[in-house]
């Protein structure tokens, strides 16, 4: 035995001397030897379900603080709503008082409810053609005339118009804040593919800065003005970024399996550091492959390497590229649409098995093609 070995066990030993269980039953007594290396199993066991119910507990704990938190940010949002709620309501009560105080305040708000329902009706039509917006931006019914005075219908259209101005603020905020996210992931800058400018509403284009004078294009008050400008400049964005996104390869150009990510991964040949310009999909043979995006065409071929070989020119600088294919169903020159088959998957050029070679090229210069299919994972989940 080496001193080493020795040393070892004279250290087990030392801290788990070997004891002894006796257990008598009657006349007959038994005796079992815990030695050292028992011992020290049972105390790695016991240590392991420790450190298990720790971890488990403070998984728990975890969810019910995060449970908490979202509980109290409901809480929060359900406050705010009641405040908004009691403030508009306050504000028509003071818009009661005020016209049983003045003769000719129920004309004027006539006036204003008509200016306004006018206004509302250009911001409307800006949202036609939106998902989701006309079931949304729904009018209440009217109130009956028979059962409710003038001043109760004229405050009833009052409040549901301060309702579809802020639905109208919403959708449209949320909607362009999705698709920057979207932008954001794949890498771009969403201020590039936003439009310049917003749509001119009710005549000549007014600056965003002048608030005054597009109450007076619309003839309306102010503040109503500022809620309709930050809507239409909201949807201006949403509308120029969705229209960009349908150009973009955001989608998918195949549901098989990812084997091999974008970067720097040995080479399988010879197993030398190469950056890995695409993304790996392995699928069984003739497996399809699908255009990601609309494009033209703009190779068709076998290129060193890559074996049988589809590229699409997306426009705005960006191309795609397929390579390994076993058969091309594209000719140079067709535009494809979205999910159109370009090819079947293969092992064609430099491969070791069937899979789908795909890159994304932005400019001339390759992208991870990860980050663009994340970013058509966020645009589905808003459908």
């Amino acid at each position: 035995m080496t001193e080493e070995t020795h040393s070892g066990k004279s250290l087990l030993g030392r801290w788990f001397p070997t004891r002894y269980l006796y257990l008598r039953d009657g006349d007959d007594v038994r005796a079992w030897a815990l030695t050292p290396g028992r011992q020290a199993l049972g105390a790695l066991a016991a240590v392991l379900i420790g450190s298990w119910f720790l971890v488990a507990s403070g998984g728990f704990g975890y969810d019910l603080i995060m449970q908490s938190q979202a509980d109290r940010t409901v809480a929060r949002a359900r406050a705010a709503s009641e405040r908004l709620n009691a403030d508009l309501q306050a504000r028509l009560e003071s818009a009661v008082v005020r016209m049983t105080a003045t003769t000719g305040s129920l004309d004027e708000m006539a006036e204003m409810v008509e200016r306004r329902h006018a206004a509302l009706t250009q911001v409307m039509g800006m949202f036609r053609g939106v998902d989701g917006a006309q079931a949304a931006l729904t009018p209440a019914p009217s109130l009956d005339p028979a059962n409710n005075s003038p001043v109760q219908r004229m405050l009833a259209v009052r409040m549901d118009q301060e309702r579809l101005i802020a639905r109208a603020e919403t959708v449209a905020q949320t909607r362009a804040e999705r698709l920057r996210l979207a932008f954001r992931l794949a890498g771009l800058n969403p201020s590039a593919y936003a439009p310049a400018g917003t749509a001119g509403l009710g005549g000549p284009l007014v600056e965003a800065q002048d608030p005054r004078a597009l109450a007076a294009v619309l003839d309306v008050d102010e503040a109503f003005a500022v809620r309709i400008r930050n809507a239409a400049d909201n949807l201006s964005d949403m509308r120029g970024l969705a229209d960009a996104a349908e150009g973009m390869p955001f989608h998918r150009p195949t549901n098989a399996r990812t084997t091999s990510g974008f970067g720097v991964r040995f080479d399988p040949f010879n197993r030398h550091p190469a950056l890995h310009q695409g993304q790996d999909f392995a699928a069984p043979l003739n497996t399809p492959i699908a255009a990601p995006a609309p494009g033209i065409v703009s190779f068709v071929g076998v290129r060193s390497g890559y074996g049988n070989t589809v590229e699409i020119d997306h426009g705005r600088g960006f191309k795609t590229r397929y390579a390994h294919l076993n058969s091309m169903a594209v000719r140079p020159g067709q535009r494809v649409a979205l999910g159109q088959r370009i090819g079947a998957m293969g092992t064609t050029g430099r491969s070791t098995g069937v899979h789908l070679h795909y890159e994304v090229w932005m400019n001339g210069r390759p992208q991870n093609p990860a980050r663009f299919m994340r970013a058509g994972d966020q645009l589905v989940q808003q459908d």
